[in-house]
């Protein structure tokens, strides 16, 4: 008698099996989006290639915020005062709080889209969505962004440890004059000693430790820079701040052209976003999101918090690096102790902020120069640090300021991967997939009108302003 099942295993969880099965029904089909974000979808293989899944090793969400933070929380935190002069401080404390609000979305569309390309780097998701030749760009943008910010990290130790034109540095006043004065001899000497052992590491998670430390240095700047200033305050000590800008004058008005792109620049670490989330512990879309929120809070409270205080204590008179205003007699008891504390202290947070900068822009050279060609080795990746490390000395000690390289870096680079790169990316996958929300759709089209039209106004400004320093 003829059958149409057969026998299957006894440890099989049903005894017989038809031989020309009937396809089981599924349950029923998700939307794309609860799809791959309910079922906490990863973004990489794992360690073995098995496949999908979350990883066992790696930084925990802590570890994460950590280093998202180190990313963001840089040099950037010293221009912010001077962007407040700019601004007056209504309107300076608005557009931090909102720049940190369409980063924190260009961020969590950037994790969103990397999701759907399974990508693991900023050029890769460009590539998915945009093609070749916007990835090329794309990793430009990251280097140019990356080696503009060391420098400025340069720049600040060698003015702050050595003192510049204007202000005296720590080795003169705990010193006198000696060969210490020479900035370019301070910043070779921090740069082989202390940075290029940190730079040298191949993980970003090998650098948990020394973020903690540095967001630890970066909270110390701030809460000393609030105390000072809140004392100042109560004891009517403080110029009476400007609520809004100033335009009375034609150089005020560039001022607040190139002001924006400098906020910008201060919330840009999207770069960085894949590497972290790549090393994250059990790694998934909602556990990023919540590390990048975490990390955008921290950064609005110690942005909106420095830039008051330091524009509280110093007026008009507020230097485009802060941290060199701190070099005076400050008018409270311990003036020279705080001053200390916090110039030292905010340097050595620059120096452990320096190797996170460092590695995203170290993969983004490998990966453009090398694309195609097998992972790097461990000989590869120590020349081009050391490569790395001497075109950033070099262009160390030809930038004059911060200012200058900032307002250039953010109306370029910092625009295009904070804002510009992330909106076209989730417009050009939703053209596609149809996965976008229509409020989510509004919001990427306004994000990328914002940035181009203050990215345009950012090169007009700085064009002007390089135009009337010549004359």
């Amino acid at each position: 008698m003829n059958s149409t099942y057969s026998a299957v295993p006894v440890t099989a969880s049903i005894e017989l099996q038809a031989n020309s099965p009937v396809p089981p029904q599924g349950p029923p089909k998700k939307e794309f989006l609860e799809e791959e974000f309910d079922d906490d979808l990863p973004l990489i293989l794992d360690a073995d290639g098995a496949g999908y899944g979350p990883s066992a090793s790696g930084s925990g969400v802590p570890g994460a915020v950590f280093n998202l933070a180190t990313s963001i929380i840089g040099a950037g935190i010293m221009a912010l005062p001077a962007a407040m002069k700019v601004l007056g401080i209504l309107l300076g404390f608005v557009s931090i709080v909102l720049m940190g609000i369409l980063s924190e979305i260009s961020i969590e569309l950037l994790i969103r889209f990397a999701v759907l390309c399974k990508s693991t780097s900023y050029g890769d998701v460009v590539e998915s969505a945009l093609g070749r030749p916007f990835k090329i760009v794309s990793e430009i943008c990251v280097i140019v962004n990356n080696a503009g910010v060391l420098v400025v990290y340069l720049i600040i130790i060698g003015d702050v440890m050595s003192g510049s034109a204007k202000h005296v540095g720590v080795f003169d006043q705990l010193l006198g004059h000696g060969e210490w004065d020479h900035r370019k001899l301070v910043i070779f000497v921090v740069l082989v000693i202390f940075l290029a052992p940190l730079c040298a590491l191949e993980k970003i998670d090998s650098l948990s430790l020394t973020s903690a430390a540095s967001v630890a240095l970066a909270v110390v700047f701030v809460v000393v820079s609030c105390i000072i200033a809140s004392v100042k305050l109560a004891e009517g000590r403080t110029r009476t701040p400007r609520m809004g800008p100033n335009f009375g004058s034609k150089a005020a008005i560039l001022d607040l052209l190139v002001v924006v792109p400098i906020m910008t620049n201060a919330y840009v670490c999207h770069f960085n976003v894949q590497p972290i989330y790549n090393e994250l512990k059990e790694r998934t879309p909602k556990k990023m999101y919540l590390v990048s929120r975490i990390t955008t809070v921290l950064s609005v409270a110690i942005y909106a918090s420095t830039s008051i205080s330091g524009y509280l204590l110093f007026g008009e008179d507020t230097e485009s690096d802060v941290l060199t205003n701190f070099d005076k007699d400050l008018g409270i008891p311990f003036s020279s102790i705080l001053n200390y504390v916090v110039r030292i202290g905010y340097v050595l947070h620059l120096v452990l902020v320096f190797p996170v900068i460092h590695f995203s822009l170290r993969q983004t050279v490998d990966s453009l120069v090398f694309a195609g060609s097998a992972p790097a080795s461990r000989k590869r990746m120590l020349a081009l640090t050391a490569i790395l490390l001497c075109v950033i000395y070099f262009g160390s000690t030809m930038i004059p300021n911060i200012w200058v390289a900032f307002k250039f870096t953010g109306a370029t680079t910092g625009m295009s991967l904070g804002f510009i790169f992330p909106a076209l990316i989730a417009l050009r996958l939703d053209k596609q997939k149809q996965i976008l929300k229509l409020q989510e759709r509004y919001i990427a089209w306004v994000m990328l009108a914002l940035a181009v039209v203050a990215s345009i106004l950012g090169v007009v400004g700085n064009i002007y302003t390089l135009k009337n320093m010549s004359e």
